[in-house]
């Protein structure tokens, strides 16, 4: 049995949406388990302090979690088109695994949600990815052959699973942004598998 570890950080729930259609997706394969994980917020008051277990949703991600799975699948809102400090934060300690090459060669994906169409959605990708690359992992993306990707007029990038929340941050996920983040879910268990 391979364990996907899905991690993300969510503020207004879009994206633990998106990362549990992301489970839906890696589960969907045989021998596959996805693992929800979140980040707990960061603050700019060095006082402030979490529970360490969340109130609601899934629970807090340890660096043992990252360091054991078979597979990532990351997922952000944008802020200002890039990753959200909370999960920037966490990427910044996973330094040991690094020195250590404890997670090369494990394929990794990333998903997003946006307030606006041309809010970041590809930018907020691609800065997910940098420090995935500097970790050893293999990304992947959502390839055209999803009909979806070509199809849809809000969310859905090759560059990974992404939804257009609206300036409030209450449009619903639409049916082409579930399927493309289940088929990213799924293409993540199968190649995981694979290797």
């Amino acid at each position: 049995m391979i364990k996907i570890l899905v991690l993300y950080y969510s503020r207004h729930g879009a994206v633990k949406q998106m990362a549990e259609l992301v489970a839906r997706g890696v589960e969907s394969v045989p021998d596959a388990e996805a693992l929800l994980r979140t980040v707990p917020p960061v603050s700019p008051v060095t006082e402030a302090t979490e529970p360490s277990i969340p109130e609601s949703g899934a629970i807090y991600v340890t660096l043992d979690d990252l360091q054991h799975c078979h597979g990532l699948a990351l997922g952000s809102p944008t802020r200002f088109g890039n990753m959200a400090a909370p999960l920037k934060y966490f990427l910044d300690s996973a330094s040991p695994l690094w020195l250590n090459g404890k997670l090369v060669n494990k394929p990794a994906t990333v998903f997003t949600s946006t307030a606006s169409l041309h809010g970041g959605q590809e930018s907020t990708l691609l800065s997910m990815m940098l420090p995935l690359f500097h970790l050893g992992f293999l990304l992947m993306g959502i390839p055209y052959t999803e009909p979806d990707l070509n199809n849809t007029v809000t969310g859905g990038t090759p560059y990974g699973a992404s939804h257009f929340s609206g300036p409030d941050g209450k449009k619903q996920i639409s049916e082409e942004e579930k399927r493309l983040c289940i088929a990213l879910g799924k293409r993540l268990a199968e190649i995981t598998l694979k290797l």
